[in-house]
């Protein structure tokens, strides 16, 4: 796990790269890598890396980035780990390469020079790398299947600047900060920026499972190599007992190659399902206790799954680490936080994440195993059965209505519903009413009507391109699956969105923020391709319990206690504490932001639903909680 950046001069540029500004953009990533740093130049100059490194596998000089092949032709800088690079490693070696180091890097190095772009079809892992070519003079950049790792860039005037951060690419002098108001509605919705594009205008990202090029003659070309539907095995076809034995199977083998490290690991345990696994596997294969790690709130016991966690640890007998946080610890950091999130992200778990990851650290561990992703390929959600479910029965039904009754139907509900704070239900009949898709991913953070009432500049007003995106998603599904049902295709859009732009994004800048790199066992593409093989019906087959398949696979391996109790959530308090201490500083920060001074968002309706909250009328706590994500954002950045 490492902090990469570069800059790429195409023959359109008359910038000159220089040492300074290289050794700027790796010192703003210092956190990503405390152990070592490098810079290189390419001998015309024409393309220059940064490194930052976090040592975990091979710890020594002879790992250290960027690094060449030995004639010199290919240089690579590598952010996160292959965890099957052994294999390659002895595939490469039979073929004559010689290796100088034990890392992970020299293999992704050689590889690309032995098989090009297929060596990422080569691969399990988590990357973000770029590599030049000394001989063509060509740039290749890679984002791994699931989007683990971040890879931004900048094109402009010639000059192709990338980084695993966006504040490394601010260092370069050409650019100018602005707002990218085709990404506002995206954010306000999705509580986090699309897959292709961020906040900052002109900064975009490179999405999940693509790679880019680019040449001399400024050609940029980027290109899908993976997609989840594409596993050759039929697994629709087999029997309830295959597939639970398959899941562990498959799980098994993940967890134990995330093992793979020269530091010292563990595992975020929160006493659901998900970690519980982690751990119990991790067992299977450690001569140690497992080290793992709790976060709690004080005084308000209804978020904490402490003692969830504990009998966990007490059933597995591992090292377990509490770390116990209230209001008063999380105000202070939370500008730091939104320094090191460089985009806002509406989700408030990444304050919990924070202090977890300080606290990880101080113990002395550098690695750790998380549950991300098992609740969307296994549908572990309530929302989104209850979504799926209501798009196969009431929402087919209702579609077949002319669209002139539909909207005539959401004009007459909309003043009652809005009288009664009812935008989540009203959203509902507002899609319906425009043809747009029911699922968009998620649950919103404000929905259309909220931002309507939001935005006072109706130019500022994209719902349209987050209309026109959310289609996009469910039809590139239907490109990979013409067979997919709805469930299938919403399941994409939660791997290809939510997934990676909002939850693995803080689990990757609030664990760099530390210093630690985070693991995710459920992503491994193998496993993902398997669910993704699998209906609605053949993973809820009683359509009502959620995670069915793997509650079922996990029988016998953690207690029943913790497989069927009630889902819980990695959550963090924000409808007390914006209701109650953080309320005064809430609001004067969305008040004073750029947005609201600018006159783009309406004071009133701000006012309106802080106030509304505050008095316990309704819950709005995720909605100001996006606004004030926005305005840390926009105070650090702008």
């Amino acid at each position: 796990m490492c902090g990469i950046a570069g800059i790429y001069k195409t023959n359109q540029s008359n910038f000159e790269i220089n040492d300074i500004l290289l050794n700027s953009m790796s010192e703003v990533l210092f956190h990503r890598g405390p152990d070592s740093d490098g810079v290189w130049l390419a001998r015309n100059r024409n393309c220059g890396f940064s490194f930052r490194r976090l040592a975990i596998l091979d710890l020594s000089e002879n790992a250290s980035q960027p690094m060449h092949t030995p004639d010199g032709r290919y240089t690579i800088v590598f952010n996160g780990e292959i965890y099957n690079h052994l294999e390659l490693r002895r595939e490469l070696m039979a073929k004559g390469y010689q290796y100088r180091s034990n890392s992970d890097t020299e293999s992704i190095l050689y590889g690309y020079a032995e098989w090009g772009v297929a060596i990422l079809d080569k691969m399990i892992g988590m990357w973000a790398f770029a590599i030049y070519d000394e001989q063509t003079k060509e740039l290749f950049a890679a984002r791994d299947r699931m989007g683990i790792k971040p890879f931004y860039y900048y094109y402009n005037n010639g000059d192709f600047v990338f980084a695993s951060e966006i504040k490394a690419i601010l260092q370069y002098p050409n650019y100018h900060r602005d707002i990218n108001f085709d990404e506002l509605s995206n954010y306000l919705t999705f509580g986090a920026t699309s897959c292709y594009s961020s906040i900052f205008s002109k900064i975009n990202k490179l999405p999940s499972a693509h790679y880019l090029k680019i040449d001399l003659q400024g050609n940029l070309e980027i290109k899908r190599y993976w997609n989840p539907f594409q596993s050759q095995i039929n697994y629709a076809e087999w029997s309830e007992d295959e597939l639970t034995n398959e899941i562990m199977r498959l799980l098994r083998d993940s967890v134990r190659i995330r093992m793979i490290s020269d530091v010292p690991f563990g595992a975020f345990l929160s006493g659901g399902i998900d970690s519980s696994l982690n751990v119990a596997l991790m067992s299977e294969f450690m001569d140690r206790p497992v080290d793992t790690f709790t976060v709690g709130f004080k005084d308000l016991v209804k978020y904490n799954e402490l003692e969830y966690a504990d009998l966990v640890s007490k059933i597995f007998k591992t090292n377990h680490h509490e770390i116990i946080i209230d209001n008063e610890m999380a105000l202070p950091m939370l500008d730091e936080i939104a320094w090191h999130l460089d985009e806002p992200n509406a989700d408030p778990v990444s304050i919990p994440i924070y202090f977890l990851s300080n606290h990880t650290r101080k113990e002395g561990t550098i690695m750790v195993l998380m549950g991300e992703g098992s609740d969307e390929q296994f549908i572990g959600y309530n929302w989104m059965l209850r979504d799926f479910k209501f798009h196969e029965t009431y929402w087919k039904v209702y579609n077949f209505l002319p669209k002139l009754v539909r909207k005539f139907n959401f004009n007459i509900a909309k003043p009652l519903f809005i009288a009664n704070n009812q935008y989540l239900a009203l959203d509902y009949l507002d899609r319906a009413g425009h043809s747009w898709e029911q699922y968009w991913s998620g649950i919103p953070m404000l929905t259309n009507q909220e931002i309507l009432k939001l935005l006072n500049n109706k130019k500022h007003y994209r719902m349209e391109n987050t209309h026109a995106y959310a289609k996009s998603l469910h039809n590139l599904a239907l490109q990979f699956n013409s067979n997919a049902d709805y469930s299938q295709r919403s399941i994409f859009l939660e791997l290809t969105q939510r997934l990676p732009e909002m939850l693995l994004d803080r689990v990757d800048k609030m664990g760099m923020a530390n210093s630690i790199e985070a693991r995710v066992p459920f992503l491994d593409h193998r496993l993902v391709e398997m669910t993704f093989a699998l209906n609605l019906q053949k993973k809820i087959p009683d359509k009502r319990t959620t995670k069915y398949l793997l509650k079922k696979a996990s029988k016998g391996i953690i207690p029943d206690e913790i497989i069927y109790r009630k889902k819980q959530g990695f959550s963090a308090p924000m409808s007390e504490w914006l209701r109650n201490e953080w309320y005064d500083y809430a609001k004067d920060k969305i008040e004073k932001s750029y947005l609201v001074r600018e006159g783009i968002f309406n004071k009133e309706f701000i006012n309106k639903i802080m106030q509304t909250h505050r008095s316990g009328k309704a819950n709005f706590s995720k909605e100001i909680y996006s606004l004030l994500s926005l305005s840390l954002w926009q105070e650090q950045f702008l």
